[in-house]
Order: C-alpha cells, then sequence, then structure tokens
C-alpha cells in the first residue's frame, strides 16, 4: 500500500501484509507509531482504497464501507446534540428505521455495555469510558461481523483502561464477531489477544505473529505472561528504534 503513488511525495505505508483473522477470533495489530497499524485498519474497514494485492471479508472484495465491518475510533465521535440512545441508533436512522425500533435496539444494545440507565442522557453527561461504551454500542447496534478498534482506550486512565478492556472481552464473547484491535501497548496486547501481530516499522510487514495461549481471565503477573511481555518487547525494541530515527530524519 503506497500514499500518493505516482507523486514526489509517494510513501510506501504497508508491504507484504498476509493476514487471515478467523470467526470470532481476537487479534491485535501491535507496532511503532506510523507502522501502518492504523491504515491496515482504514482498509479493511473500506475508508481507504488499497493499490496492490487483495483484501476480502467473508469471501468478497472489500471495495467500500459495510455494517459487516465496524470501526470503533481512539476518539468516540459522539454528536453532542443527540441523545445516547439517538447516538447508538444513528447508523439505524439513516437506514430509515422507525423511532420504536431503534429506541429498542438502543436498549439491547446499552444493556450490553451496562448503561442502561443512559439512555436519555447527553454525551457530555458521560465520563470518558462511558462515552467509549456508547461508541461500543453504537457498533453493536449494527450487528457486525467484525470490530475493528483503533486504540479506543488510548486517552484513558490506567485504572478505566483496565476495566473497558474486561468490558471489552464480555461484549466480544457476547457478539460472536471477530476484532482486529490496534494498540502500542504491549500489556494490552497480553491481556486481549488470542494472537499478537507485530508490526515493523514503515513500511509495516509482518514481523511476528504471536500466540497468547492464556485461559481468561488472565493474570498480568503470571510468569506466561511476563514470558510473552519479554517475548513482545524484544521483537518490537530495534522497530521502535527504527521509527524514532526515521522520524528524526524528517524533522
Amino acid at each position: 500500500m503506497t500514499w500518493n503513488a505516482g507523486t514526489a511525495r509517494a510513501h510506501e505505508a504497508l508491504r507484504d501484509i498476509n493476514l487471515e483473522v478467523r470467526p470470532g477470533e481476537f487479534v491485535v495489530l501491535l507496532g511503532p507509531s506510523g507502522c501502518g497499524k492504523s491504515t491496515l485498519l482504514y482498509l479493511v474497514a473500506g475508508l481507504e482504497a488499497y493499490n496492490l494485492g487483495t483484501l476480502e471479508a467473508f469471501g468478497a472484495a472489500v471495495s467500500g464501507p459495510s455494517p459487516d465491518r465496524s470501526l470503533i475510533f481512539q476518539q468516540t465521535s459522539l454528536l453532542p446534540w443527540l441523545s445516547v440512545w439517538q447516538n447508538v441508533t444513528f447508523g439505524l436512522a439513516l437506514r430509515g428505521e422507525p423511532v420504536e425500533a431503534r429506541r429498542a435496539a438502543a436498549k439491547e444494545a446499552l444493556s450490553r455495555v451496562g448503561l442502561s440507565d443512559a439512555m436519555d442522557k447527553r454525551p457530555d453527561e458521560l465520563s470518558g469510558g462511558m462515552r467509549q461504551r456508547v461508541a461500543v454500542a453504537r457498533s453493536l447496534t449494527m450487528r457486525p461481523r467484525v470490530l475493528l478498534m483503533d486504540e479506543p482506550f488510548a486517552a484513558l486512565d490506567v485504572q478505566t483502561r483496565a476495566k473497558m478492556q474486561d468490558f471489552l472481552l464480555d461484549v466480544w464473547r457476547s457478539s460472536g464477531a471477530s476484532v482486529l484491535f490496534v494498540t502500542h501497548g504491549i500489556e494490552e496486547a497480553v491481556a486481549l489477544a488470542d494472537r499478537v501481530v507485530v508490526v515493523t516499522a514503515r513500511p509495516g510487514r509482518i514481523k511476528a505473529i504471536v500466540p497468547v495461549d492464556m485461559p481468561r481471565p488472565r493474570d498480568p503477573f503470571s510468569r506466561e505472561a511476563e514470558r510473552l511481555r519479554a517475548e513482545l518487547t524484544g521483537l518490537l525494541r530495534d522497530e521502535v528504534d527504527r521509527a524514532f530515527a526515521e522520524q528524526e530524519a524528517f524533522a
């Protein structure tokens, strides 16, 4: 994948990516800043066009956005003038669903994320963690088969982030969806993933795919968790150095 191909500003974002996410699998993309993790997520979401290779979802070529693939950003992008339930069912409103059906769908989705009492609140009445749960509920109303998550908990404090990780695992298990989750955090990857895909500095390539064969809930202080953190730290160290060197060269 090359941005601005054929121009003086062309740069290669991704190279030789070969990855399959299985149904119901939780896959984490882990790599340094600027390595193309988010670009890959946007390509899968159908928000960017790829200019080389093939990309398929459920046996069909990805040619644009689809309700089967729902993207959750780091910023929740909730509309402040709408109530929580209206935000949650915004996609259904665009499809012309009647109000009664939308409220019923919002009630079900908010119940799944533990926010049944927030139906008629405004986003600015909620904490950061609660707003992220509303964003997840908004995705769930479209009944996606894949949740694409771009560092959704990066702006949260440590305690809230840990709670949100537990919450996400509960929602993931009950939804049956696959998850492709972008993070910079090694501890977050160990806590969440079935497999961790380590991405190199730009152009992003798959350096290693590390299976996480630990039962959930996971003990972050276990010997296996420590071993995985050490392995992932070793895989990332050179890539982070390369990414920093590249950024300094452009400074």
